[in-house]
């Protein structure tokens, strides 16, 4: 029975796994269709080696930061239970790779292709796992602290914190740093607009995002005998809560009913494990309006050229999630307790505070050293051409 356990776990964890990397697609196609043509094949490109440098630093660095254990052993330690450590690391592993993954889109269409590589790799080799390990692994007694003054752990059970929010905080440094797309605010005040390339992807991207989240939150039990179907409705009342928002008060905009949802799951993930569905729908339902009015406001009031609202989306609604969890997650609201709004409240303020942060001294660094954006030539002929050589659709297609 035991062997039986530990094969069906190593099963459970590693088919989490493969759900959550297929969501790397659905940011690929979620930034390709929301980026102009000249700039899609640098979408996709950035997405999958973005994933791949992730991998080795997480295996070499990463994991060992947040866990304390490494992979410098011999293959048959690391088969032990079914390999149940190693599908482990890969689930983890798709966490992540979705800091970059998430950057890639507020910095899309003129970000140089090889500083943003190192930013990941330095990014998922400590900055992310450091916080992690405190969150999810209690490094330091912090998590011990915050119990001792409050009466109850910091709870994130899929992220909301120590992956969303991380990754839309540590995000906005490098949108500042980068500056905005050339000609998008002009010196008369106007704000030139950039639409969409393609809704049809833009959807692809967030449906594909929608169904891997299921795997995001559900498989984060880690093993089989913790699965919990209230997870899963959870999940999918604050999708629907967020879509529709978003539907109303972004007055019928393809692009934000198709970002409501994954605002929705986004929040809930803190304290999907916890919630009543009713809540969890509420928290998604103000998920999507905070997405809907601060990716508006920041674009047209603060001028900040977040390119696919990876700020809002992420940051702001992922610490909103954070903090829902100590609201909604307690007995009084339906929840089923064990969470309390002071400790949400500390540990994603600290969350936060890292992720700014980190930011700022990674990406400052860089674009004092090597550079961040591209020239306004560079700019202009789009970064396909410039980083990669050609074009999502070429001009011509040859006939013989």
């Amino acid at each position: 029975m035991e062997a039986l356990k530990q094969g069906a776990d190593a099963l459970f964890i590693l088919l989490g796994g493969i759900m959550v990397l297929a969501m790397h697609a659905g940011f690929a196609f979620l930034e390709l269709g929301t980026v102009r043509k000249k700039n899609q094949v640098n979408a996709l490109v950035k997405i999958l080696v973005d994933f791949s440098v992730s991998t080795v630093m997480y295996f070499v660095v990463g994991y060992s930061v947040a866990y304390g254990t490494g992979f410098f052993v011999g293959a048959e330690q690391l088969a032990a239970k079914n390999g149940y450590e190693l599908v482990k690391f890969f689930f983890l592993l798709t966490f992540a790779a979705a800091i970059p993954a998430i950057i890639s889109g507020g910095i899309a269409e003129r970000a140089k292709f090889w500083p943003q590589l190192i930013a990941t790799a330095v990014i998922v080799g400590f900055v992310y796992p450091f916080f992690e390990g405190i969150a999810w692994n209690q490094h330091f007694g912090v998590q011990a602290w915050i119990k001792a003054f409050t009466g109850d752990e910091f709870h994130d059970f899929a992220g909301s914190v120590v992956v969303h929010a991380m990754g839309g905080w540590i995000a906005l440094p490098a949108v500042i740093l980068l500056g905005a797309r050339y000609n998008r605010y002009r010196k008369d005040g106007q704000v030139s607009a950039h639409p969409p390339s393609s809704i049809p992807f833009l959807a692809l991207g967030a449906w594909i995002l929608i169904v891997g989240w299921f795997g995001f939150n559900v498989m984060s039990a880690q093993t089989l005998d913790k699965i919990s179907g209230l997870v899963a409705v959870n999940s999918l009342m604050a999708m629907v809560g967020g879509t529709l928002t978003a539907l109303l008060l972004g007055k019928n905009d393809p692009g934000f009913v198709h970002n409501g949802p994954l605002a929705g799951l986004v929040a809930v993930c803190a304290g999907s494990d916890l919630m009543h569905p009713f809540g969890a729908l509420v928290v998604g339902a103000v998920a999507g309006a905070l997405f809907v009015l601060m990716f508006t406001w920041t674009q047209n009031k603060w001028k900040i050229d977040d390119v696919l609202g990876v700020w809002p989306l992420h940051g702001l609604c992922g610490a909103w999630g954070g903090i829902a969890a100590g609201i909604f997650g307690v007995q009084a609201m339906g929840g089923l307790g064990g969470v309390n709004l002071t400790a949400q409240v500390i540990g994603t303020l600290m969350g936060v505070l890292w992720a700014l942060l980190g930011g700022f001294v990674v990406y400052g660094v860089l674009k004092k050293t090597l550079g961040l954006k591209l020239s306004p030539e560079e700019e202009y002929d789009g970064a396909d051409l410039t980083v990669h050589k050609i074009s999502a659709t070429p001009d011509r297609e040859v006939s013989w």
